[in-house]
């Protein structure tokens, strides 16, 4: 029995000989460490993707714990006794960055049409580009739909989302289902929307590793790039490059769900900001549009800016050092065998698996960490089925940025559900495969085309990471 057990994977392992990617089908010992040596924990449980890094200086530990108090604290409005945390609005959509973020975790969407948009927002967008190439917002309300507001002020619109059911069917005869959402804007404060408005759904993602994939060499992401398919393996994957409010120059983009946001630092006041209503020396003016700031020029503010670049820096810090569940059960047969499905339907040119950072970041913990986060960064297009049709700087209607892996397979365990992709559309894995479409419909049909074990295990080998 043994003996057939070693023939059997060696021949998955030699079914991926031949592509591109590094195999890494072996078992390496370091490959458990998802975050490197440093930002790895084997905490497994409910809080797996809150803990702290290791190896952290003094400063960066006390920075961190202050950053998740302030990351989990509830603004109020203004004005209010704790002047330090007032300004709420005066139209939001969280109060608080862990209130979409539940246990630094990913949000749910709603499962029927009066649920509220806990974690789930709404960006909206006209069809001609900024100054810096970037999306122009609705020109009354704004990038970004607000669905509650303070006390005394209506909120800017409520949307229910319904879903309709989509069959299909596996080569073997099984039938599945996926969802696909539906979206009805009503009770418009401000009266109708611009003529050619884009709104694209966006559900809040789960946060561990960031100042890891922060500190990805740039250089690194680029040559994984192949704009032009110069290979020819139906993979394209493009850079975003984007406006940096800090530099005020072109920058990389890294994060949010079309790689529009160049660093933790600016991703996190533009999320202050367009989320909860609170400005900073990033963003000093409010959300507000001309029109929305001349109806609510009475409500008061929490001073200018709401947001100190001390409290800033805590939660930044707190975002850059947050550890990565490591991998489990990699010696488990089936999850050998899913790995090499894995790699097999050229899922790993994409979800690249290993990365380095850098050897002289700021933080000098996370320097030189050998990485697994299953992703390269880059945009790709994934077909018309998950297309927004909303361009973000150089992303376009169909394209989406790679989202890390890592962590994927504890959402259940911290949040309590399983839905996926950037309108939690997907029930599961499973779902989530089956909507790829664009550059990855080659691997998802033959997902479609594989045995019900052969699935199994190719999900149980994501369930691992």
């Amino acid at each position: 029995m043994a003996a057939k057990r070693l023939f059997f994977l060696s021949i998955l392992l030699s079914l991926v000989a031949c592509t591109k990617d590094e195999p890494l089908l072996e078992t390496e010992a370091g490959e458990k460490y998802s975050g490197g040596e440093n930002f790895t924990t084997f905490d497994f449980s409910e809080n797996a993707f809150g803990v702290q890094g290791r190896n952290l200086s003094r400063e960066d530990e006390n920075l961190f714990v202050a950053g998740n108090a302030l990351f989990r604290t509830n603004w109020v409005t203004a004005p209010a006794s704790v002047q330090s945390l007032d300004g709420l609005g005066p139209v939001f959509n969280a109060i608080s960055c862990g209130s979409c973020h539940f246990k630094d975790g990913r949000a749910e969407p709603p499962l029927s049409p009066d649920e509220p948009l806990n974690g789930l927002l709404f960006r909206l967008s006209v069809t001609a580009p900024g100054q810096h190439g970037q999306t122009l917002g609705d020109p009354v309300y704004g990038l970004q739909l607000q669905d509650k507001a303070i006390l005394g002020v209506r909120q800017e619109a409520s949307v229910h989302v319904n879903y309709r059911e989509i069959s299909g069917t596996y080569a073997d005869g099984s039938i599945y289902t996926l969802r696909e959402p539906d979206y009805e804007f009503y009770d418009l404060r401000f009266g109708d929307f611009a003529a050619d408005l884009h709104f694209s759904p966006r559900i809040a993602q789960q946060i561990p590793g960031l100042g890891l994939l922060e500190n990805i060499p740039e250089s690194n992401i680029l040559a994984l790039a192949d704009e032009q398919d110069a290979d020819g393996d139906g993979i394209s994957g493009r850079p975003n490059y984007v406006w940096d409010k800090v530099k005020q120059s072109v920058a990389l983009g890294r994060f949010g769900w079309k790689a529009n946001q160049p660093h933790l630092r600016q991703q996190t006041a533009d999320a202050f900001n367009g989320d909860i209503g609170i400005t900073s020396s990033i963003n000093p003016q409010d959300h507000l549009t001309d029109t929305q700031r001349e109806a609510l020029q009475d409500v008061p503010n929490g001073g200018e800016p709401e947001l100190s670049d001390d409290q800033l820096d805590r939660v930044v810090r707190y975002l850059e050092t947050l550890a990565v569940p490591g991998r489990r059960n990699v010696d488990d047969a089936q999850v050998l065998q899913g790995k090499a499905m894995f790699h097999q339907l050229q899922c790993a040119t994409c979800h690249q698996p290993k990365m380095e950072t850098a050897a002289n970041g700021p933080i000098p913990a996370l320097n030189n960490q050998t990485i697994y986060p299953y992703t390269d960064l880059l945009l790709h297009d994934m077909g018309p089925g998950l297309a927004d049709n909303r361009p973000d700087f150089l992303a376009s209607g169909t394209e989406w940025r790679t989202p890390p892996l890592w962590g994927i397979g504890l959402i259940a365990t911290v949040n309590g559900h399983t839905t996926l992709l950037h309108d939690g559309r997907a029930r599961n894995l499973e779902e989530a495969i089956l909507w790829h479409g664009g550059e990855a419909e080659a691997a998802q049909k033959a997902f479609t085309q594989l045995a019900a074990s052969e699935r199994e295990a190719l999900i149980r080998f994501l369930e691992s990471l």
